[in-house]
């Protein structure tokens, strides 16, 4: 009874909680639309066309990290299988190790506007030419709370109290990053995500989009 419109969102979220290929398939009619989201090491897409090509689609198509197809409702297990054999095939029989790449490194006083500013001109970003995440090393979290629902928003300063840089956790209230977050007080945490320019009220700054962190001193 899901509208179309919402399941790739959905598959993302499924995708990013279980650091798994994620499918999602509303139906109407005994006709099922579906949305897929992969992890790296799965071409999805692939396996969507080859799902098309053995007759359990109606169409379907995508790339390697997303897919989208149209299944017949009676279809829909034998769908699952063959995406599966699928993906047990691709990753060699392994459980998929979560991993998150990282373009560089910054300090906290280094994230200006002008900074976003030049990022922006590589872009547009995409499935060909994602948007690239940092580290920032050894930031202390000046303050941590929760926001929202379910998000946890920070100000971050560099190792020796120099810069100001706001941050945000979405969907992290409840999960080891959002509670890592608020237990700093004050300490020194590695976090990594990405820059995007927050306005408000008229002035711009830069924040960081937080995708994960670690323990200074081991991995949290």
């Amino acid at each position: 009874g899901w509208h179309a419109g919402v399941i790739g969102i959905v598959a993302g979220r499924l995708r990013e909680r279980f650091d798994r290929p994620a499918c999602v398939v509303a139906l109407d009619g005994g006709i099922g639309k579906g949305s897929g989201r992969s992890v790296p090491g799965v071409a999805l897409g692939a396996a969507v066309i080859a799902a098309h090509q053995a007759g359990l689609l109606i169409n379907g198509g995508g790339h390697a990290m997303a897919a989208g197809f149209t299944v017949e409702a009676p279809k829909r297990d034998a769908l699952r299988d063959f995406l599966a054999d699928q993906i047990d095939r691709a990753l060699g029989g392994e459980v998929p190790a979560p991993s998150l790449g990282l373009d560089g490194a910054l300090e906290v006083a280094a994230v200006t506007p002008d900074l976003l500013a030049l990022l922006e001109r590589l872009g547009p970003y995409g499935a060909g030419n994602a948007r690239p995440r940092f580290a920032v090393a050894q930031a202390r979290i000046v303050n941590a709370q929760p926001v929202g629902t379910d998000h946890v928003r920070c100000i971050l300063t560099g190792p020796d109290g120099t810069g100001r840089l706001k941050a945000i956790a979405f969907r992290a209230a409840g999960t080891p990053v959002g509670e890592a977050l608020l237990a700093a007080r004050g300490l020194p945490l590695h976090l990594a995500g990405q820059l995007r320019l927050d306005e408000w009220q008229g002035v711009e700054s830069a924040q960081l989009i937080i995708d994960d962190v670690a323990n200074v001193g081991g991995i949290g």
